[in-house]
């Protein structure tokens, strides 16, 4: 054994549960041996054996503004000098709050954790304590990190509650949790004038990026907003993959609908760990110290950490950053689109802001049920054809992908010639 991605991998799971510290790194959906990353720069990154990829993961979503960026490694290296970690308050935990709560709309007040998981996990229960009610509704296909209430699956029934998908996993802590399908008004609606007193809060991602990218209809987020509003249950929306990634105030200035509270992460840390939960000042106040909802977190607001998210904001906020940012991920969903058809497959492509999906299908899923029914088999032949040629996709069917504004025409047309010749040979 010579290749050194094979020679890490190896030692990696002698020490680490399958080798990584992050399932789907594994590359067990699509097989082979996962790549470790030595260095990046801008849209590409390298592994052990220094070959050189265009990166359409961008850390799963936080690199938008580019790999190494040099104004976000100055920020991060000037922080750094000045101490790792303090576990007091800082100024720039108040510039980030601050930035945020003038950029996304309907936040008020924030409080900052350290990941995506943290986020909903938080907002979930302080969702529960605003309104003393436990069950949640969440839809199959969204993943909200892996906290026990949300590693949920449907249950056999519209009433029926969810199962859970995750050994360890209690019943009790799932038999809250109604699990309804995506993009289905209906089924809303038959759930709340059953039970609507019952239900603390819906958490949904607006735009789900963990089912590949699927588009929630407008018509679907506003059933949710009214049926809320109606009943006093809170609206949570999951933007920490979506959130600056589908344009700078995210799906709430898209679709035009304001949620109570809403989760952030991955793009506003620029790399490094950042997530918050944030939304109306009242029920915010329901937070610790001020109120009865405990919530806590040594590295919550890591200086170094903030340094990165917010120089990574003030980036993204550039005049024609996102007009770019969305042409050139357009672009690449068109002409993936047109290799794949002219080759005679059923496929096609989508894209919103700097996501994108790719599926092999004949038109673009709208649920859980129609991704299930896509390709996977093609799918993960693609990917190693591309894998082969230097495009570095994300190593599932069921993930979205992420361009970032350093991924230039040159970068995009080479793309698409080397899906021209995957699908040929596919």
């Amino acid at each position: 054994m010579t290749n050194k991605n094979e020679i890490l991998f190896a030692r990696a799971q002698k020490t680490t549960p399958g080798g990584v510290n992050s399932p789907v790194r594994a590359f067990r959906s699509v097989g082979g041996t996962p790549r470790f990353i030595t260095r990046a720069e801008g849209a590409y990154f390298w592994d052990a054996e220094d070959q050189r990829y265009i990166d359409y993961i961008g850390s799963w979503g936080p690199a938008i503004v580019g790999h190494a960026h040099p104004d976000v490694v100055k920020a991060v290296q000037e922080a750094a000098a000045r101490g790792l970690s303090f576990g007091a308050p800082t100024e720039g935990e108040v510039l980030m709050a601050e930035e945020i709560c003038n950029i996304v709309p309907g936040v008020e007040q924030i409080r900052l954790v350290s990941s995506g998981t943290e986020a909903t996990m938080s907002a979930l229960r302080l969702a529960r304590g605003a309104t003393k009610r436990d069950k949640i509704i969440k839809f199959e296909g969204c993943y909200h990190g892996h906290a026990d209430a949300l590693l949920v699956k449907a249950g056999s029934g519209l009433l029926t509650f969810g199962n859970p998908t995750s050994a360890g996993v209690p019943e009790d802590f799932s038999k809250h949790t109604l699990v309804l399908d995506y993009n289905n008004s209906q089924q809303l609606e038959d759930v709340f004038q059953s039970i609507g007193d019952q239900i603390a809060c819906i958490i949904v991602e607006p735009v789900a990026g963990n089912m590949n990218l699927i588009r929630a209809t407008p018509e679907f987020l506003q059933t949710m907003r009214r049926l809320c509003t109606k009943h006093g249950s809170v609206l949570i929306f999951d933007e920490v993959m979506c959130g600056f990634r589908v344009g700078l105030q995210g799906a709430q200035a898209l679709y035009g609908i304001q949620a109570d509270l809403v989760c952030m992460g991955k793009v506003i840390g620029g790399g490094l760990p950042v997530a918050a939960f944030g939304g109306r000042a009242d029920l915010m106040a329901h937070m610790a110290p001020l109120g009865g909802v405990y919530q806590a977190g040594t590295l919550s607001g890591n200086p170094v950490a903030v340094a990165a998210g917010m120089t990574t904001l003030k980036i993204i906020q550039q005049p024609g950053f996102y007009e770019q940012l969305t042409a050139q991920t357009r672009k690449l969903a068109d002409g993936l689109t047109a290799v794949g058809q002219q080759a005679g497959f059923d496929f096609c492509a989508d894209a919103v802001g700097g996501m994108f999906g790719l599926y092999f299908a004949a038109q673009i899923p709208d649920s859980y049920a129609a991704m299930m029914a896509t390709d996977k088999g093609k799918f993960n032949r693609f990917f190693h054809l591309m894998l082969d040629a230097g495009v570095y996709l994300a190593p599932s069917a069921f993930e979205a992908g992420f361009v970032s504004i350093a991924h230039d025409d040159a970068i995009i047309d080479t793309t698409i010639a080397a899906a021209k010749q995957a699908f040929s040979t596919l």
